[in-house]
């Protein structure tokens, strides 16, 4: 059935990473959500009617927020693929993180009510009917929803896309608290006493755990998550796939929507390749990021001296000093500058987020371990955090 939408509703559908096409795909899931959840909505205010069950009602009303959901994202997509103008030179993309959190906030809000009215429910009691149209009715909603979910995962791993991962994980959510409603309601018919306001308050309750991580996951990105390792990794394999690359360090990744990421950073390239070479070498690098990850990709260069044994040879003593104080630090753009009474040593730390010790500290720790060299050494060092 999910090979069968895609293609009928998206052209070449293989291209994922084409803006046009993830509009479509995030088109697609919008109303597949909006068709099925109206007609579960339907389904469950019925039974629950015809049950007097505020816990199949409560599911029902969850059914009519996820149709609210499908719109937002429906929105959020068609406004994500607008062009970039002049206000917004990065393109609109951050919109699809946005329309997540307001999908969040109408899951949040369905779930205080579900939960106020079950409350309500377990104060007030009143019998439950659970016929077999009930029970069937509530297994034919978990079998959608079970559907559902593996349609919004395998598009949203299509196109690499949040709100539609979310979305499947919002489905399968669906199932369980179905699922729970209708264990209780079948457990119920052997019980002298109704469980409904406690099965409504079990229902309400995931409901807002459900909105808390949707929460979670809308935010973080808004505020500059860690970008995804295998991102990275992806990154460091293409740039040092080329020989003459021998380093890749201060990696920058800016995050301006679902596939509108774009980055930079610094490659370590021996001095003694010809500028030219070394410049046409860097050009294709950044090239073949771009096709292959289709982002905008910007890479410095960083001449090295790996033709002087000593500074070599210095770095690699310094490099172990450093891992000694913690092994999560690196070090790059390492120059020596030698002279009469002392030398100089020139580089950049990448302090992890673990550590806790402030710069000024960690340069002490590295001079006096230096000087144990029997040299005097001065050092001249930068200080970086690290981004991924």
């Amino acid at each position: 059935m999910t090979n069968l939408l895609i293609k009928l509703f998206i052209k070449n559908p293989d291209k994922a990473a084409a803006p046009e096409i993830r509009e479509k795909y995030g088109l697609l899931s919008s109303w597949v959500a909006i068709v099925c959840n109206l007609l579960l909505f339907a389904v469950k205010f019925i039974l629950g009617l015809v049950s007097n069950s505020i816990a199949i009602t409560g599911d029902a009303f969850n059914n009519l927020s996820d149709v609210g959901s499908g719109v937002v994202t429906f929105i959020g997509f068609k406004a994500a693929a607008a062009p970039a103008d002049e206000d917004h030179p990065f393109g609109h993309g951050r919109i699809e993180y946005i329309s997540g959190l307001v999908i969040t906030f109408f899951v949040l809000l369905v779930g205080f009510d579900v939960v106020k009215s079950a409350i309500d429910k377990i104060l007030h009691p009143e019998p439950v009917s659970s016929s077999l149209v009930v029970i069937g009715g509530l297994l034919l909603s978990i079998l959608v929803k079970l559907w559902m979910s593996a349609f919004n995962r395998k598009l949203g791993k299509q196109i690499d896309s949040g709100t539609l991962k979310a979305a499947a994980q919002d489905s399968l959510n669906d199932c369980i608290s179905t699922g729970a409603t209708l264990g209780g309601i079948i457990i119920a018919r052997f019980l002298p006493f109704s469980i409904d306001g406690v099965l409504g308050l079990i229902v309400g309750g995931f409901i807002l755990y459900s909105g808390y991580g949707l929460a979670k996951d809308t935010i973080s990105p808004l505020l500059g998550q860690k970008p995804d390792p295998e991102l990275v990794h992806r990154l460091y394999d293409i740039i040092l796939s080329y020989p003459n690359i021998t380093g890749v360090h201060d990696l920058v990744l800016h995050d301006y929507g679902p596939g509108r990421i774009m980055g930079s950073a610094h490659v370590e390239v021996s001095r003694t390749i010809d500028v030219m070479q070394a410049h046409d070498m860097i050009d294709n690098a950044e090239k073949h990021v771009q096709s292959v990850l289709h982002m905008p990709f910007v890479l410095h260069y960083d001449p090295i001296a790996d033709d002087c044994e000593e500074t070599q040879s210095m770095r690699r003593d310094v490099e172990e000093i450093v891992h000694q104080i913690n092994s999560a630090i690196t070090i790059h753009d390492f120059r020596m500058v030698p002279g009469t009474t002392h030398t100089n040593l020139i580089f950049d730390v990448v302090v992890p987020h673990g550590e806790t010790r402030k710069n000024m500290e960690l340069k002490r720790e590295i001079d006096n371990r230096l000087q144990q060299e029997g040299k005097t050494y001065f050092t001249v060092i930068t200080f970086d955090r690290n981004y991924i």
